[in-house]
């Protein structure tokens, strides 16, 4: 009877942390959603189009965390979530940061019309003459930028979900930012526009 007992409350006891663990995970994957539209939201999310490099999608992670954005990663994706290199990048602002994975680019653009028909989505890219300086930006907006060093495929720029494409002003006889720091660029340009609402 005690061996009987025991073995019940082992069992009632792991059924109880697996429940949290669930209800965990569960808020974990619907808080991204949920601050899509929050009224304190004051910059676009940032999408990453099959990032390959573990280290900007850290730094990005990290700025998520800072801007109160959230990170979109389209798979496939060039490192597993676990790499050591995009945990040293994001330091200790991964359980801060908000991030959602997609399956691919049609997962995205399902996501992004289920919740709001209305966003629009941004490509950032060094093949347009449209500055990043000429767009007003809703917190409803999404950044999207494509991995190293090839950048935004032209299938996906061309795609009539994509509201424009956008370039980040640079001098001439240079090729291009990193990709973090490009992330970096267009959404402090966006919440500059909300006049760093939320910040300190």
């Amino acid at each position: 009877l005690r061996i009987t007992i025991k073995v019940l409350s082992f069992w009632l006891v792991s059924r109880w942390l697996s429940c949290v663990h669930n209800a965990i995970i569960f808020y974990n994957m619907s808080i991204a959603n949920q601050r899509l539209f929050t009224p304190e939201k004051a910059v676009p999310d940032l999408v990453f189009y099959e990032p390959c490099i573990p280290g900007d999608t850290g730094n990005a992670m990290r700025l998520a965390a800072i801007t109160g954005c959230t990170l979109h990663l389209i798979e496939p994706l060039g490192f597993d979530m676990e790499d050591k290199k995009l945990k040293r990048a994001g330091l200790d602002y991964h359980d801060l940061a908000h991030y959602k994975i997609h399956h691919n680019f049609n997962d995205f653009l399902e996501y992004v019309n289920h919740n709001n028909p209305d966003s629009k989505i941004y490509a950032f890219t060094s093949h347009t003459d449209k500055m990043m300086g000429d767009f007003k930006y809703s917190p409803a907006d999404f950044l999207l930028f494509g991995p190293e060093p090839t950048g935004l495929p032209e299938e996906i720029m061309d795609n009539p979900r994509i509201t424009s494409k956008i370039r980040i002003p640079m001098l001439p006889g240079v090729r291009s930012l990193n990709l973090a720091v490009s992330a970096s660029v267009a959404i402090y340009d966006a919440w500059s526009q909300n006049g760093y609402l939320g910040a300190i």
